[in-house]
């Protein structure tokens, strides 16, 4: 498929690692490795297929409740990526962030988090957003603490509060609206992602788990949102 593509924005719930593991009787955490093989290869042909914004639900909010193994090699793992991966990454031309509550991720990373945009920034390719320590319920009482405390220090008033406003104190702020939402693994919600941004957003959900998800499967999403008439909430 070399036609442009119809969007702009793709996010990614990248469900089924641990299901894939467990299909192939081999340990969980080598469902996690295998998923950022995935990654890595998807970032390179959305790039090469002219993707502006990628972003990808990497870490929950809710999943420091995983077995603590499982969540240090979760740390680990995000850690060797960026170190193995961002020069990569950087000649790509692939922008980098991070969204979520990175002050309560370990320091290293917090660090490597930095170095990462700090490199990219001023990249004009791909803009990769990855979420870690992401819960959008958090996300929008963020938003919300912040707009009242400027309401209680007279800066704003009640009714200047919109829409656009709440978007405005976003960890997305600075990003399109998702047209499209791809969830792997077969489950049919949305996990407490992106629950504002996605209010007119398409879905696509497939059985395919997220280690088995190729540049085809991409494709069929794609075809798949092109083939939709959005609404818009008619």
């Amino acid at each position: 498929m070399d036609e442009p593509l119809p969007l702009k924005h793709v996010a990614i719930i990248m469900d089924g690692n641990r299901r894939w593991a467990d299909r192939k009787h081999v340990p969980r955490l080598w469902g996690h490795k295998e998923g950022v093989q995935t990654l890595k290869k998807l970032v390179k042909y959305a790039a090469k297929r002219g993707l502006e914004y990628l972003t990808v639900y990497a870490f929950s909010s809710e999943n420091w409740q995983r077995d603590q193994e499982e969540v240090d090699y979760l740390f680990e793992l995000f850690a060797r990526v960026l170190t193995d991966e961002l020069q990569e990454l950087h000649r790509a031309n692939v922008r980098l962030r991070f969204i979520g509550k990175l002050d309560d991720m370990p320091s290293n990373l917090q660090q490597k988090f930095s170095d990462a945009v700090e490199l990219t920034g001023k990249n004009t390719g791909l803009n990769m957003q990855v979420a870690l320590n992401y819960g959008s319920r958090v996300e929008i009482t963020e938003a919300f603490k912040t707009i009242a405390e400027k309401v209680a220090k007279g800066q704003i008033k009640p009714s200047d509060i919109t829409p656009d406003m709440v978007s405005e104190h976003l960890y997305t702020k600075e990003l399109p609206d998702p047209d499209l939402i791809i969830r792997t693994g077969g489950e049919m919600r949305l996990s407490n992602y992106l629950l504002w941004q996605a209010a007119y957003t398409e879905l696509y959900v497939t059985n395919t788990m997220w280690p088995e998800f190729n540049d085809q499967e991409f494709d069929k999403a794609i075809k798949e949102f092109s083939n939709r008439q959005r609404r818009y909430g008619m």
